[in-house]
């Protein structure tokens, strides 16, 4: 059975102000992640995505309810030793080098927390390893291309064993090209290792990727469930400001031309897949 990762029971966050009525920011979300699960958390902006990132590594702590990881509830005696288990990667790459080269940023964090010389070498050489940027060791990190300064960040939380790695917002500044890199990352992991990871984003066609999905709307939790039945609810989404899949999209604007399709398709090979079965293969 798997065993219960993390966990938001019942939080309620608002930042502080001066107005007389304060809008929660989150208000009231409870939901779980186990082990090996990929959840995506979307929304539009101001929906409360990034302040529940803040929340679950205890950059805020919440009003109401709690944060439990590891079915430990986060706190100030904990915080540290429960980041170290958590690996996070953030929106933009160029913000995360501190090293002169790829070995020496991977290195950091490892030395920070205390990590023997020959310890830290090999756990270095595996997590660029499992992210194919091995032969980079000694490139300086801006002579990459976006997409794998993302890989080597990557990189760098998992030199730390971490149990859940949190993407935070981390494709949204990468071209076409680093965005399939990174992903193609994640996913790789995941069968390799079971690697736990939460996703925040915007970008519909990462999420679509995920086991599950959360869909936040004015610091609310308006709907949670697969890829599926998320987008089965179609206009609803657009109406909140969440956009489809551009497969999707073409699906239905297909169909609305008298293209017979067998269904509304979430990625584009699922598209031309649908397309060669329902025209071509009669």
């Amino acid at each position: 059975m798997m065993s219960e990762i993390l966990a938001l029971q019942q939080v309620t966050f608002a930042y502080p102000s001066d107005e007389t009525e304060v809008r929660n920011a989150v208000d009231n979300v409870s939901f779980s992640i186990t082990e090996g699960e990929w959840i995506a958390i979307v929304g539009h902006n101001g929906s409360g995505k990034s302040t529940i990132a803040k929340l679950m590594n205890g950059l805020l702590y919440p009003n109401e309810g709690n944060v439990r990881f590891m079915n430990q509830l986060l706190n100030d005696d904990n915080l540290w030793d429960i980041r170290s288990q958590m690996g996070m990667v953030f929106q933009n790459p160029d913000n995360q080098f501190v090293g002169a080269t790829v070995q020496d940023d991977v290195a950091f964090a490892l030395e920070n927390n205390g990590v023997l010389h020959d310890d830290m070498v090999k756990r270095v050489q595996q997590a660029l390893a499992q992210v194919k940027m091995q032969d980079f060791l000694d490139h300086e990190p801006h002579h990459l291309s976006g997409g794998q300064k993302q890989r080597v960040a990557i990189a760098g939380a998992l030199a730390l064993y971490p149990k859940l790695l949190i993407l935070d917002e981390a494709t949204s500044m990468l071209d076409p090209q680093g965005r399939n890199e990174v992903l193609q990352t994640i996913q790789q992991l995941r069968e390799e290792t079971g690697l736990t990871v939460i996703s925040i984003t915007h970008d519909l066609e990462e999420a679509i990727l995920a086991d599950r999905l959360l869909f936040m709307n004015n610091g609310q939790k308006f709907a949670e469930g697969t890829p599926d039945e998320i987008f089965a609810l179609g206009d609803t989404l657009l109406d909140l400001g969440l956009d489809l899949p551009f497969a999707m999209k073409l699906s239905r604007l297909l169909q609305e031309k008298g293209v017979p399709l067998i269904g509304l398709n979430m990625t584009e090979e699922e598209l031309v897949n649908d397309l060669w079965i329902s025209n071509f293969n009669k």
